[in-house]
Formats: C-alpha cells, structure tokens, sequence
C-alpha cells in the first residue's frame, strides 16, 4: 500500500494540459482536483506507475511538461512512445514525511484510451548542449545563505513560492519533475548507498571542483548543480563500488522527487567506464625535521574504534604508512575496552595500547605512549556503550606532558599563571550543560625533549549534526541539526585559548579535531573571533576546493579542522584522503598532518 501525505480539496477541472497541472510553483494550481481529458506521450514505466509527457507544451521553463502517473493496474498494459487520453485522474500531493518536499502526480486514473503508438521520446538534455543547473543557490527562501541562522525560517510546502530555474537549484529540478533526460559527460561526486543511490554531475558547469572531480562545500555553495541517480527502473541495481570521481556512461532516466531529495531514476542501471587515478593518494610529504622548528602532528577520527574494532589495524597502517608516524596524533572517537558492550567500564587503556601496538607491529621504530580521561559513564554521547572520547597518542622519545597532573571527568581545567595549566591534560568546563551527552574538549601542555618552552594543544569532538534535514528538504534555510550547542561548545573553548593567550599572546596553541561544522557557519566564526585562532587551512595555502575530510551526500566537506596561534610558525599541512577516495576506508574521516614550529621565542 503507498503511504499518502497530500493536500485534498476535491473538486473538478476538465480537459486540461499538463503544464497547468504540474503549474510554475512546486504545488500544483490544481492540487485536490479531480482532472479530465489529459493527453501525453508515454516516456518511461516504473512498477506502480508510469510518466507521461504533454504534446502541447508552453513555452515557460518554469512548468514541467510531464507528470507521474500512479496506479500498477493503468501501467501494466502501457507502452513507451504511446499517445494516450486519460478519462480523469486526481491531482495529488504526495510525500513520506514532513520534512520533505512534495511531488505532484496523477492518482486514482480512469479509463486509457490509446491514440498512437510509436511516438518520439527524445530525452531532454542537461549539460553543455541543453540545461545547466545553478551551481550556488538550493532556494530563494534561503536568503542567500543555505547555512544561515536562524534554520527552518519558512518551508516551500507553505510559501509555494514561483519557480526561478535559472536562480534557484531545487526550482531548476522541480521544473523538471516528471521529465525523461540525458545526462551526457557524468561522474560521480560521492560513493552510493547502501541503495546504490549515487550523486552525480554531468558536463554543465559547476563550482567547487576538486582535483578528485568531487564538489566541494564552500562558503555560501553547497553545490545544487548535482543530482542523486537513484534505483534503475528496469529492476536491475546500481553499482555498489562506485568511488569519488568515477566516469559514467551518460544517464537517461526520469527526474522525481522521493526520501528528500530530488534524483534521477534511470532506465536501467549506471555504468562505470573509468576510475581516477591513482586510487589512493600518496603518503604525507610532511615528517618530522628533528626539532621544535618542525614538529608534525596527526588529527585522526578513528571511527568508534575499541580494542576488537576490525578497522584497528587499518587505522594503525594510515598512520604508519600514510601519517608516517608524527610524534603526537589528536584522536577522536576512541572507544572504552569493551567497545560498544553497555556496562561500567569507562577506561580505553586496552583500546590505546591496542592501538600503539599495532603502530609499532607495522613500523618497528615507531613508539607511542598515551594520555587521555575517563568520562563519566553514559554521557560523552555517541555509539550507546562506547563512552567515546578525545585521546592524545605521543612519542615518548620527543615529547612529554609539562608537569604531568590528570583530571578527572568532572575536574575544570584552568589557566595558570605562567602559563600553564592546573590539570595536565585535563577538560575544559566538564560540567557545563554544553557538553550534555557530548565530548569534552582534552587540552594539554607539551615540552620537546632538548627544546626549551612549551605548547599547548586542544583535541575537540563537538556535537553531531544529528536532526539536520535535507538540503533538497521543505525547510528554508535546511535544520543544521544540533548549531546551537556547537555554538555554545565552540564559545567555552575559545573562551579557554583565549585565557591563555591573555597572558602570553605569543603562546604557542593548537587546537585540532572534529568540530562537526563547516569554517564558514556561525559556530567556527564565533570560535576564531573569540579565541584569536587561525585557520590552518589558509596559512597553509590550501584552496577552498581542497579543504575537505568528509564525504556526504553531494559535498566533499570539511568537518575536521586545525587553528592555530600567533606563536605557532612555518604552518604546513595536508589532508590526506585516505576515505574520502577509497571504497573501503578505516574511517569516515581522512585523517589530517600538520608541521609546525613551536620553538620557543
């Protein structure tokens, strides 16, 4: 049975086009309407239904000129290239939830009755010999920023608003729902699903591109120029080992709306003719120089890892052959010693020495120690039972903690006169509301052997993105699920670096790890303003294009960062895309290297 979510004003209007059916808004004129008399050409079948096109089309891009029928009993007996009449049909609003956006068919259809047979169902073209869609803005109740606060402001499915194709990305595919098109030139921008569903460009122009031939997010574009190719609708399956930057042959299939977003449903199933090469990138070319003035470090989102993880010998390879082992290594998401088993055990000393172990089994000249802090059981939120946290992983023979004095899960750090630090390593505000059901930033205090001075470093976990909606989804600007409290996260450690700053403004800080956000929303921006910070990224002179370690949906994007202070000198740095270009990754993050002078002035 199909679940229904429509808007019902029954009445009746006869003999009608379909353009004044599907209408130059995303709800139809007619929406409830019992309709009469609606002739088109058959363009695709599916198993519930099939897509009709007009054969009287305006002259307005704004209306699509085809129209998905549903009803298996009215599709079983039909043909491709048929000319038809239906008697009457309802027009319907359909969708599977409330956040999405709906789609008009047709439902309930009377008696077929059959012109002609044999007709032309060219596909229309999207890319450089037909349509192009906007690369930078999903909808013009975003108020030019899809990232923009406050969220869910308005929803399409209540201000209707006029479509804008050459504008607006969800008005350029909304005004061509129903129809049957060719994407000419495609490849695809993200690995598939567990349904095979995989994100695309074809040959039209985009922003963004990476070298790897993925969009990337960049402030204010989150790139509506791609389009999800979803189930084939000869019953046949897409790919499943798809990768960042594959070539397909081109696509033909139908535009709908379905699961919150718009896609492409194809005739039949995609077709890889080439990979990137090479598969994976090469190792890091930063390694250590031997001193204060060239120290490297490595940020890594290991992926719920615990002492029996079946990534963890992976995870221990990328380090050792693509971070080439860096003398500290920021660690996030480090499980207790029985992983995700829910019961009182909160210590990942096992995980750590796992971990370290496996390092050394690999590369026998590599040596870490450890440090990090039990949380309170059941309230650093993520995988139930896992108590994940923030660690640090050390070469002994290079660093040491400056006057080694642990926290604990409920002991505030604070800056000391010097500066220095009361717990070394310790957490920063445990206690406050923020940090409910989330990781507690881990800040420490580093000497190099046979240097003089000190640094200081914060490994962060911020809250998850958890409740954001769509980006093809009905609210305007889209839910960045959980902004408000990496906001206030972001406020309380930047507060803490800029404490430290405060007494030596030349202090050498680094603070690194999974923030959860993008550099150009409210939360990172309120983080540097306060904490003085700089981004690592751009002192590096990596290009916007390039700043990714995360792959989602249609965007290669950043959730992974380093900032740095004033005193930190000579930044360098590399993402090293390890996940985002493989298909059988460690983890879901690239992990991040980093080489800097912390010498003492």
């Amino acid at each position: 049975m199909k679940l229904l979510l429509l808007l019902s004003f029954l009445t009746a209007a006869s003999c009608v086009s379909i353009f004044e059916i599907t209408g130059d808004r995303f709800i139809s004129p007619l929406r409830g309407q019992r309709v009469s008399n609606v002739t088109g050409i058959v363009t695709a079948k599916g198993p519930d239904g099939f897509w009709l096109r007009s054969v009287t089309p305006d002259r307005d891009a704004s209306t699509s000129e085809s129209i998905y029928v549903f009803g298996r009993t009215a599709a079983t007996p039909r043909t491709v290239g048929e000319q038809i009449v239906l008697s009457t049909a309802t027009v319907t609003e359909f969708r599977t939830s409330a956040d999405y956006l709906y789609l008009t068919e047709l439902t309930n259809p009377g008696n077929v009755t059959v012109i002609s047979s044999g007709n032309d169902v060219s596909p229309i073209v999207i890319g450089a010999r037909g349509l192009n869609p906007p690369t930078e803005q999903y909808s013009s109740l975003d108020n030019g920023d899809v990232f923009g606060l406050p969220n869910n402001v308005s929803q399409i499915s209540v201000v209707n608003p006029v479509l804008e194709p050459q504008r607006y990305g969800l008005d350029f595919w909304e005004s061509l729902t129903g129809e049957l098109v060719s994407v000419p030139g495609a490849r695809a921008v993200a690995r598939p699903n567990r349904f095979g569903d995989t994100w695309v460009v074809g040959d039209w122009r985009t922003t963004g591109e990476n070298e790897r031939g993925g969009l990337t997010m960049t402030d204010q574009d989150a790139n509506p120029e791609a389009i999800l190719i979803g189930t084939p609708l000869d019953g046949s399956r897409n790919p499943s080992t798809t990768v960042l930057g594959d070539s397909f042959e081109d696509i033909t299939g139908i535009v709908t709306q379905a699961f919150g977003f718009y896609r492409i449903l194809p005739l039949t199933s995609l077709v890889v003719i080439s990979s990137p090469q090479p598969a994976l990138p090469p190792p890091t070319e930063l390694t250590y120089s031997g001193n204060c003035g060239g120290l490297t470090i490595g940020s890594y989102n290991v992926e719920n890892l615990s002492p029996t993880s079946p990534n963890l010998n992976q995870i221990a390879s990328d380090i050792v052959n693509y971070l080439r082992s860096p003398p500290l290594i920021f660690i996030q998401e480090i499980q207790d010693d029985n992983g995700p088993t829910n019961d009182a055990i909160v210590s990942a000393n096992l995980t750590l020495s796992t971990l370290s172990r496996a390092i050394t089994a690999i590369n026998p000249s590599a040596s870490y120690a450890f440090t990090n802090i039990d949380p309170t059981d059941d309230t650093n939120g993520g995988q139930p039972g896992g108590n994940i946290r923030t660690a640090y992983l050390f070469d002994p023979r290079v660093l040491r903690l400056r006057s080694a004095n642990p926290g604990t899960a409920t002991s505030a750090n604070e800056v000391l006169p010097g500066p220095t630090l009361r717990f070394n390593p310790g957490l920063i505000d445990p206690l406050n509301p923020a940090w409910v059901d989330s990781r507690k930033p881990l800040v420490a205090e580093w000497e190099i052997l046979n240097s003089t001075g000190s640094f200081f470093t914060v490994n962060v976990h911020f809250a998850s993105k958890g409740g954001s909606s769509s980006l093809h989804g009905d609210a305007r600007p889209p839910v960045n699920g959980g902004v408000d409290i990496r906001l206030a996260q972001a406020n309380i450690t930047a507060n803490f670096i800029a404490s430290i700053l405060a007494q030596n403004s030349n202090a050498p800080v680094i603070a690194s790890g999974d923030f959860n956000e993008f550099a150009f929303v409210a939360p990172l921006e309120s983080f540097v303003e306060i904490s003085g910070l700089r981004d690592a990224d751009v002192l590096a002179g990596l290009s916007p294009e390039e700043r990714y370690t995360y792959l989602f949906d249609m965007n290669t994007q950043q959730l992974d960062h380093t900032y740095v202070s004033r005193g930190v000198r000579n930044v360098e740095l590399e993402h090293v895309h390890i996940n985002t270009w493989g298909a059988n990754g460690a983890s879901d993050h690239d992990p991040t290297v980093l080489k800097v002078g912390v010498c003492a002035r």
